[in-house]
C-alpha cells in the first residue's frame, strides 16, 4: 500500500542518499538514490530522458476531457482511454533541485488517441513496450509517475505504457480498489492483444504493483487462453512486485498460463507490514508478496525475497525505492537470470 505523498517520500530519500555527510544513513535506507544512480550508470540512458512522454492506457472516467489536472478521477469509466502523457524530467545537474529533493518528475499534460497503435506514429523499426501497473491508492497522475521513475529507473530502452485503474486513493478503500482492478482485467488483455496486433512493438515487458498484480494476472490468463503460444513468445518478462495476490488463486492461475509462467519473477518481502494487513482482511489467508521464497519456487517461479532490503514502517514500494530490486528488474527485462541477482 502506498502512503499518501509518496512521491515527495521517495524525492526526500534521494536526497538523503546523495548528501556525503549522510551517506551512512542513506545506506540504512536501502540505498536509495545514490546506489540507484550508480547501478544505472553503467546501462544507456532510459528513452524516457530524451523524450519525456510515456504511454498511457486508463479505465478511469476523464475528469474535464482529460484538458486539465487530475485529468483522470477515480470513477470507473464507460470505456478505456489511450493518451500519450507529456512529462518534464527532474534537473539531474549537479547543483539542481533533484539532489536536495525538491525536484522530481512531472506531468505536464495529456493527448488522447482513438486507440494504441496511434500512440507509436508513423511505422518503423520495432519498439520494445514496458507496461507498468500500479497498485492500491494511487491517484492517476502518481501512478504515471511511478511509471517514469520505474523507466528512468532501469534505463529501459523502448516504449512505457502506464495502465491506470480506478483507485480512489484512499487508504480506507482498499475494497474499492480492488474490485476496481479486477473489473479492469478485459482492458489489460485489450491492451495485451492491441500491442501485439501492432506493427512497431517488439518484445513486452510488464511490472506490476500490489492490487495491480492480481489484475494482471488475470488479463494473463485471458491473453494466453486466447492467443496461447503466440502471447508467450512476445510477452518478454513479468514481474510482480510485492504482489497482493491470494496465494491459491495465484497459484491456480500459474497451472494455466503455460510457458508465460516460466517468465515470472516475484519480489517478495515477509516484513511487508502492507500485506500483513491485506492478508489479515482476507482472513488470514497469506499473499504472494509475503509468502515463503521455497513455496514460490515450487511453482517454477524466479523469486527474490527483499526482507533485508527495506527500512520503515512499510517496505511495500521496495521496486522503486531500492536499487538492488530495480536491478533485478533490469536484469529480467534484458533476459538474464534474476534469481540469484
Amino acid at each position: 500500500m502506498s502512503l499518501g505523498g509518496g512521491a515527495s517520500r521517495r524525492a526526500v530519500l534521494r536526497a538523503l542518499a546523495s548528501t556525503g555527510s549522510l551517506l551512512a544513513l542513506g545506506a540504512s535506507l536501502g540505498g536509495c538514490a545514490s546506489a540507484l544512480s550508480q547501478a544505472g550508470a553503467r546501462f544507456d540512458p532510459a528513452d524516457l530522458t530524451g523524450n519525456p512522454t510515456l504511454l498511457v492506457a486508463t479505465t478511469r472516467k476523464p475528469v474535464s476531457g482529460a484538458r486539465e489536472k487530475p485529468w483522470f478521477g477515480p470513477e470507473r469509466a464507460a470505456k478505456m482511454t489511450v493518451a500519450r502523457a507529456r512529462l518534464k524530467p527532474p534537473d539531474d545537474s549537479r547543483f539542481s533541485l533533484a539532489s536536495v529533493g525538491l525536484d522530481d518528475w512531472r506531468l505536464e499534460g495529456i493527448e488522447t488517441a482513438p486507440q494504441i497503435g496511434d500512440l507509436f506514429g508513423m511505422p518503423g523499426a520495432a519498439r520494445d513496450v514496458l507496461i507498468y501497473v500500479h497498485g492500491f491508492n494511487q491517484t492517476f497522475e502518481s501512478a504515471v509517475l511511478d511509471a517514469a521513475r520505474l523507466s528512468d529507473g532501469v534505463r529501459f530502452r523502448g516504449e512505457t505504457l502506464a495502465f491506470s485503474w480506478p483507485s480512489k486513493a484512499k487508504l480506507l478503500d482498499y475494497g474499492y480498489d480492488r474490485e476496481s482492478a479486477m473489473w479492469s482485467r478485459d482492458a489489460l488483455e485489450q491492451v495485451f492483444a492491441g500491442l501485439m496486433a501492432s506493427p512497431t512493438t517488439g518484445r513486452i515487458h510488464v511490472v506490476a504493483h500490489s492490487i495491480g498484480t492480481m489484475l494482471t494476472m488475470e488479463a494473463l490468463r485471458q491473453i494466453y487462453a486466447r492467443q496461447g503460444v503466440a502471447a508467450a513468445e512476445r510477452i518478454a518478462s513479468v514481474v510482480f512486485a510485492s504482489p497482493d495476490i491470494d496465494l491459491d488463486g495465484f497459484t491456480s492461475s500459474v497451472q494455466r498460463i503455460g510457458p508465460l509462467a516460466s517468465k515470472i519473477t516475484v519480489v517478495t518481502a515477509t516484513n511487508d507490514r502492507a500485506l500483513a494487513v491485506s492478508g489479515w482482511m482476507a482472513g488470514g489467508v497469506t499473499r504472494v508478496g509475503a509468502a515463503e521464497k521455497a513455496e514460490l519456487k515450487r511453482l517454477g517461479l524466479h523469486v527474490i525475497d527483499a526482507s533485508a532490503k527495506g527500512w520503515g514502517i512499510v517496505n511495500h514500494d521496495l521496486f522503486l525505492s531500492n536499487a538492488q530490486v530495480r536491478k533485478v528488474i533490469r536484469r529480467a527485462v534484458d533476459g538474464l537470470p534474476t534469481d540469484g541477482a
